[in-house]
């Protein structure tokens, strides 16, 4: 087939009457929408598994009861959810497998054809139709559903999950505040994204969402602040993130302290080669930057974070989106540490104090 691989007349547009052709940026558009929802889902696993190593790391070091230990232990590894096996859900199998990677016994696959899904089952992934189940089993549920199937789904699963249990939900058609009531569930995640009308397509054809993932120059393009492409992450899922990951740490009663810690070593670890060695310069997650001043002022030092509506972060204004939108550094070690989950860098010419005149700094 390589030898057919650039034939005209087995491209897509080959037949298509010339004044529909204006209509092929939609092609485009729709690759890019699907590259960048699954590299943010991808980002998202890959810091939910780094945060239940710290965790695994910081219990064992600190030589905490055997009983306590075993009691945790089976929570440690991330385990992931999609209901859904259409296209979008099994392209998304596939990256988290590969890209995350997530172990085949981590992730399960729930949908009305699990015998369509033959070749995730031989890769040893359970696919079955039982939403309920799945949702009794998993940490993360990726909802890859068309709008129409959501509202059963939401029936069928709103009194089986758990309140730890992250929703992220792929159902473009369907807003954040009308999910929350159709779950009875506050921890959901949604991004959402806004396409551009006049933009250059780098999104490519021929490569499966996995293998464009592993180009870098696509791979930047889904930078959360990125808007290469013509299609632009709207930061509010940015902050959904973090108030997820406090909302992880508080449901194991951590000392807000110690989480701002955690934070830290998870999405500032990273630095620029224009920081200073010791990282003075650098932004660090503060108290403040994620509460308000009131609560702030009452709150002791071995207290756990309050529980976060994720809900409600990404559709009002918090403590953090205000530090986020004001802080440059920050936004640039935040887009920095996205890359380098993923094995890459920012060229030198991207990165904060690097000129690209002819001027010596």
């Amino acid at each position: 087939m390589d030898m057919l691989g650039d034939l005209e007349s087995l491209q897509f547009e080959y037949g298509i009457q010339e004044e529909d052709r204006s209509w092929l940026y939609l092609q485009g558009r729709s690759r890019g929408l699907m590259i960048k929802a699954c590299a943010h889902a991808t980002f998202f696993c890959k810091l939910l598994c780094n945060l239940r190593e710290s965790f695994h790391e910081k219990q064992t070091s600190s030589c905490l009861l055997t009983a306590l230990l075993t009691g945790i232990r089976d929570d440690d590894e991330l385990k992931v959810g999609i209901i859904g096996g259409g296209h979008l859900g099994k392209q998304l199998a596939r990256v988290l497998l590969q890209l995350v990677p997530i172990p085949a016994e981590n992730l399960r696959i729930s949908t009305r054809r699990p015998e369509a899904l033959d070749e995730f089952q031989k890769l040893g992934i359970q696919c079955f139709y039982h939403n309920p189940y799945l949702v009794d089993w998993a940490n993360v549920i990726f909802l890859c559903c068309l709008p129409s199937q959501l509202p059963n789904i939401c029936l069928e699963i709103q009194t089986r999950l758990e309140k730890g249990c992250i929703v992220y939900s792929f159902v473009a058609a369907v807003p954040i505040a009308r999910l929350k009531l159709l779950l009875n569930h506050t921890n959901i995640l949604r991004p959402q994204y806004h396409c551009v009308e006049d933009f250059v397509n780098i999104w490519g054809a021929n490569k499966d969402i996995t293998a464009a993932l592993r180009d870098p120059v696509i791979l930047r393009a889904t930078c959360p602040y990125s808007p290469a492409g013509g299609i632009i992450l709207n930061i509010k899922w940015l902050e959904g993130v973090l108030y997820a990951v406090l909302n992880i740490c508080t449901a194991r009663d951590m000392p807000h302290l110690q989480v701002l810690q955690l934070l830290n070593e998870l999405l500032l670890s990273v630095h620029f080669e224009a920081c200073e060695k010791d990282g003075a310069s650098c932004p660090i997650f503060q108290l403040h930057d994620v509460v308000s001043q009131v609560y702030n002022k009452n709150l002791s030092q071995q207290r756990p974070f309050p529980w976060f509506d994720l809900t409600a972060v990404q559709l009002k204004e918090t403590p953090f989106s205000q530090h986020l939108s004001a802080s440059t550094a920050l936004q640039d070690h935040l887009t920095y540490r996205y890359c380098d989950s993923f094995g890459i860098s920012l060229p030198k010419e991207q990165q904060p104090g690097v000129s690209t005149g002819s001027a010596s700094q």
